[in-house]
């Protein structure tokens, strides 16, 4: 049970949609908690002290113990902060979450990562990839509100990269992935994620985001 005096730290890169679960989590939850920017070209000796194994963000330090791995950590603050569940109670539906939480991650991201990076030779492959990740997360979906049905859930939190980063990434390859002809509950659902309060105020700023990548795609 958590106590009102702990201390919650975060070690992040606010570009990242790893980092910004995380956050997202925390702000949901309510728990405050102090946030430290991580330069990842040149790493603080707290990031290597706590992430030796990766030495990647985010890095979760509860009460001086750190956790790395965002789903991990997203689980470990539902855990932690009984307040406003992110996981169903029903172990079926548990299941499900980490399954598709845990899909996004092996198949869907990457897939739709390689098609906003990806040459013009792979292009052609990596875009039709991509649009089968969409269509199978899509399929998840049904008619549901959220992944989580009315409330924001694990699986909404996991997929923020699709319901944010995907229209900058897109919009800067000169792509058409994820749009309401293709995939309409989709992109509700997109909408309705990047307008909930909580996740509005704790998404980072859409044109300073814009011009990390599109100067990260001209390198």
């Amino acid at each position: 049970m958590a106590s009102e005096r702990e201390e919650v730290r975060l070690l992040g890169k606010w570009a990242s949609p790893f980092s910004n679960r995380v956050e997202l989590a925390l702000k949901l939850k309510g728990v405050p908690y102090k946030y430290s920017e991580e330069d990842l070209a040149n790493k603080s000796a707290d990031l290597l002290k706590y992430n030796p194994v990766h030495k990647k963000v985010p890095v979760l330090v509860h009460d001086g113990n750190p956790l790395p791995e965002s789903l991990i950590i997203v689980e470990y603050i539902d855990e932690t902060w009984k307040n406003n569940p992110l996981l169903p109670q029903d172990p079926y539906e548990r299941a499900l979450a980490h399954f598709w939480a845990k899909t996004l991650d092996d198949k869907i991201l990457p897939a739709i990562w390689n098609a906003c990076w990806s040459d013009e030779k792979g292009r052609e492959k990596a875009v039709e990839e991509a649009l089968e990740a969409l269509k199978i997360l899509q399929e998840a979906l049904k008619d549901k509100r959220f992944f989580g049905g009315e409330s924001i859930g694990l699986v909404d939190i996991a997929a923020n990269f699709i319901g944010y980063w995907v229209a900058i990434l897109q919009e800067i390859a000169g792509l058409e992935l994820l749009t309401i002809e293709k995939f309409p509950k989709l992109y509700k659902w997109s909408q309705e994620f990047v307008n909930h309060p909580v996740i509005k105020e704790g998404l980072p700023p859409r044109d300073e985001l814009f011009a990390f990548f599109k100067a990260s795609a001209s390198k």
